[in-house]
């Protein structure tokens, strides 16, 4: 809270000297704060009062200074800078963007800005460019950077760290350094630390490692995701498919990666079929209806079924009303238990804690968790059916047959809910689509069929 009120009094001080034409002043406040709070500013500027005020206040910052906190802001709000910004302001914010930056600029702007660009673009890197735009949407091509330092086998130690001292400042990172052969093929990696700490003549070839972790050029960003979490490398190689290496992946590449892929999650798991990175307010009403509509149609149709059962049961709810009284309460918490094991399964199967291997284990431990609280809500389910059935004559066979279906439906929940996010994987399909709304469905379905039957059973009547 306090931070926020930091933020908006810099803000609003900001905003009243750049407009007393005090620009000197208004650009020491801003230089105060670090390049990414200087864009979070910049960020709340433009939303609030427009691109205008923001565009001055920008031109106030250093050149250096304008193109990291450039790096900080939104995609969104960077294309809207270079939009009104000057063709020497362009060339000059993306010459001196990081590699990846840069990439993921022109992949949002307008194909006749895009060519205004390059064609002031020295054509080895005008060629490196247009190869990186050209890999598939969502894969590790689009992520990795070609700034990273390379060393050759034969090189002694001394030699490796003079050319870090020499490279370094255009690379990515240091920490890690790759050994590649002549044609480009990877051959091992080294850290900074194990050059530091060993002999200055010590040949690179046997210092390194050469059982590395890499990954595809192709490969999806979710499982590169995946592979930083599991291994918690700071940057990992990019290969091609004949294993020469063509870029690397740091981990603050990752972070965004990992928010997107669980948004999408998040959204799959709420029904909304969105493939878009538009926000929220910036996405149209009839985007909107285009996302939601489609799930929301499919889970209405199969309710359908579960009106069947309740038509073909029409004689058993008629001839005991009180049944009908417990239904709401059974079907929700079969929804609830479902969708509890779903979650747990689905962020285990995301994590890599939980594999295809693992389904039987998950089962089990599942059954065993189902029957102790379906045990537990069936005896307090018996407690107040007894309670509020006082007086009816089936008094004991109600309150008997709501607490057994209350044990069968969250036993069968937590099977489902289990179960169906591993099949979905099995089949190739996101996890997330098998959430929520699927298995509540589901639930239901199971939960009104197993209540119903358990009522003829146990009072008699069909």
């Amino acid at each position: 809270m306090e931070e926020k009120m930091v933020f908006e009094d810099a803000k609003k001080k900001i905003l009243d000297l750049v407009g007393e034409k005090h620009f000197k002043a208004a650009r020491e406040e801003l230089l105060n704060f670090n390049y990414a709070d200087i864009g979070e500013i910049l960020e709340d500027i433009l939303e609030e009062i427009g691109i205008n005020e923001t565009i001055v206040i920008f031109r106030l910052l250093p050149k250096n200074t304008a193109v990291e906190v450039f790096s900080y802001l939104p995609t969104d709000d960077q294309v809207r800078i270079i939009n009104v910004i000057t063709d020497t302001e362009i060339s000059y914010i993306i010459d001196e963007l990081d590699f990846d930056d840069k990439i993921d600029v022109l992949e949002e702007l307008p194909a006749n800005v895009v060519d205004k660009i390059l064609e002031k673009t020295p054509r080895n890197e005008r060629k490196l460019i247009n190869t990186f735009l050209n890999y598939p949407e969502s894969t590790a091509g689009t992520l990795m950077t070609p700034t990273y330092i390379s060393l050759k086998q034969e090189w002694t130690v001394r030699k490796a760290l003079d050319h870090i001292k020499k490279e370094g400042m255009d690379s990515e990172t240091i920490y890690t350094c790759y050994v590649k052969s002549a044609g480009r093929k990877l051959e091992g990696i080294i850290s900074l630390k194990k050059l530091v700490i060993s002999d200055d003549d010590a040949i690179i070839g046997d210092l390194m490692l050469r059982e590395f972790v890499e990954i595809n050029v192709y490969e999806d960003q979710e499982s590169v995701s995946e592979k930083f979490m599991k291994y918690g490398f700071l940057a990992m190689p990019v290969v091609d498919n004949e294993q020469r290496l063509v870029g690397i992946i740091t981990v603050d590449d990752i972070f965004d990666v990992i928010e997107e892929e669980a948004t999408e999650d998040m959204e799959r798991m709420a029904g909304v079929l969105d493939d878009s990175d538009i926000d929220y307010l910036d996405m149209s009403v009839w985007r909107h209806v285009k996302n939601r509509f489609p799930w929301l149609f499919f889970l209405m149709l199969s309710y359908v079924l579960t009106g069947k059962i309740l038509s073909a049961s029409e004689n058993t709810l008629a001839q005991i009303p009180a049944l009908v009284v417990y239904m709401p309460m059974l079907m929700g918490t079969g929804g609830n238990s479902g969708s509890q094991s779903a979650t747990l399964v689905i962020r285990g199967i995301s994590l890599g804690d939980i594999e295809l291997k693992d389904g039987l284990k998950v089962l089990w431990k599942e059954i065993r968790i189902s029957f102790l609280i379906g045990l537990s809500l069936s005896i307090l389910n018996f407690v107040r059916v007894m309670f509020e059935q006082s007086g009816n004559a089936n008094q004991v066979t109600i309150a008997f047959t709501v607490s057994v279906a209350m044990l069968a439906i969250v036993a069968a929940a937590k099977c489902i809910g289990s179960m169906l996010p591993l099949f979905a994987k099995k089949i190739g399909i996101d996890p997330a689509l098998m959430a929520s709304p699927m298995i509540s469905s589901l639930t239901d379905m199971v939960s009104i069929s197993v209540y119903l039957v358990l009522a003829g059973i146990f009072l008699g009547v069909h």
